[in-house]
């Protein structure tokens, strides 16, 4: 089978390595900071993924640790994560257009998928110059949205903290691993090496 394809081809197919190392810290170290050129390159990955009819339905609040619009972030988060994300170098507030502006139209079926293709997106970027992520959703949205003047056009879905995680003794404290197995997750399918 010839491929093309931008990427490098291994001659054995196997999961790209930044995909195997991505995580979901819950401890990133408060020190690290992350340049301008990085979170360019990171919010560029996310304007660069894929959507529904070219539509782009997303846009980001940035906020760096240190600066006004992180502090402004920071103020809406739920407990649970007030104890960890505070600490990454930037902090992304991710919205979803949902609605035809001045409208109750739908903007586009597929904007929260669409949405989280660009974080994606976003995640594996960053994990390919060696910036961390950790996607969640513990915060108030209402006050996210009223802090940022956020239009109702416009839905307050998630946030994803970047940074370095923090390791100690050898480990990094985060989410579980644990994924189900391919079998699990493969509805149907016919292997090539199986009678069709």
């Amino acid at each position: 089978m010839d491929a093309v394809s931008t990427c490098e081809i291994p001659v054995v197919p196997a999961i790209h390595p930044a995909v195997l190392r991505r995580h979901s810290p819950m401890a990133f170290e408060p020190g690290a900071e992350i340049s301008d050129d990085a979170l360019d390159t990171i919010l560029d990955a996310g304007r660069l993924a894929p959507s529904a009819g070219n539509s782009q339905p997303w846009a980001f609040v940035v906020g760096r640790h240190g600066d006004a619009v992180h502090a402004r972030i920071v103020r809406h988060l739920a407990g649970s994560s007030a104890r960890w994300a505070p600490d990454a170098s930037a902090i992304v507030v991710n919205l979803a257009r949902v609605l035809v502006e001045d409208t109750d139209w739908e903007y586009s079926e597929f904007s929260r998928y669409d949405l989280g293709q660009a974080v994606a997106h976003m995640t594996l970027q960053a994990l390919s110059i060696g910036i961390d992520a950790h996607q969640f959703r513990a915060f108030d949205r209402e006050a996210v949205a009223a802090e940022f003047a956020v239009p109702r056009e416009w839905e307050v879905t998630s946030m994803t903290a970047f940074g370095v995680a923090a390791h100690a003794a050898g480990t990094v404290a985060g989410v579980a691993r644990e994924r189900r197995s391919r079998g699990d997750v493969t509805w149907t399918r016919v292997r090539a090496d199986e009678p069709r």
